[in-house]
């Protein structure tokens, strides 16, 4: 099946940074659960919100890619956040985890301030959906 993804931003929303303001797109569609930074033996590891970010949208890359995906293929990203000042204090770190993992073109996305996770040691989940 023939994959066709346009990534829209009107220049009325003004220029985003890290995310588009939409994305329309045909084929088979892959929801993707809500990633921690688990390792193989489920334990949160990464002392900082950075380390556990890359983690988390490491593991969320690994089922995509399970699915027959890749990173360009993402066209929703929701990230959960349980503390968004320590968060966007480190944005730039963790823009420069997205575009080494994810490369330069960005899903739809939202952050969403959390009080906690599942994992009381998590500070990040990412949770999306692609079209392969």
């Amino acid at each position: 099946m023939l994959t066709r993804m346009e990534r829209i931003n009107p220049p009325e929303l003004g220029r985003p940074s890290g995310f588009s303001h939409a994305v329309a797109a045909s084929g088979r569609f892959v929801f993707l659960a809500g990633q921690t930074a688990l390792d193989e033996e489920n334990r949160i590891v990464g002392d900082g919100v950075v380390e556990q970010f890359e983690r988390a949208l490491s593991n969320l890359l690994t089922a995509l890619r399970a699915a027959g995906g890749k990173p360009a293929d993402l066209c929703s990203v929701t990230i959960y956040i349980v503390d968004m000042d320590d968060y966007k204090a480190h944005a730039r770190e963790i823009g420069a985890v997205w575009k080494r993992l994810a490369g330069s073109e960005y899903p739809a996305m939202a952050g969403i301030g959390v009080s906690r996770l599942w994992d009381v040691e998590a500070l990040v989940e990412v949770q999306g959906f692609a079209v392969v």
